[in-house]
């Protein structure tokens, strides 16, 4: 029935921070841009890898996030790294702050957590 994901949606408050941040620091490449006038809204695509990933949208005055503690729905994104030193020191570098490396009790693997600008908690994890 489901063949696999099509797209992850999400909503900023600040679209050209949030832009910066998923293009400049986090490496997604934009397919698209689009400025929907009658919503007074953008609509940014982007892509991992050559694969559709993202669409970021900018709506005016959106509710803030539930995320400590957490809400129902959506906990977080997560994405798959190589090296997961090498990210975080980019991260930093780019002022992200991420928290200590943990290590999945199922898997061995290494993990960490930081968040957007709007405060979506975003995972790597080291495969």
């Amino acid at each position: 029935m489901l063949k696999g994901i099509h797209h992850i949606a999400i909503i900023c408050s600040n679209y050209e921070l949030s832009k910066q941040f998923y293009t400049n620091i986090l490496g997604l490449k934009i397919i698209n841009e689009t400025y929907r006038e009658q919503r007074d809204s953008y609509k940014l695509d982007l892509a991992l890898n050559e694969e559709y990933i993202i669409e970021l949208f900018s709506f005016p005055n959106p509710p803030k996030r539930t995320s400590r503690p957490e809400g129902c729905g959506l906990r977080h994104l997560a994405f798959k790294v190589e090296n997961i030193e090498r990210v975080i020191q980019n991260l930093n570098s780019n002022k992200v702050v991420t928290e200590p490396i943990r290590i999945d009790e199922l898997t061995n693997k290494k993990f960490t957590f930081f968040s957007d600008p709007d405060d979506l908690p975003i995972e790597i994890y080291e495969f």
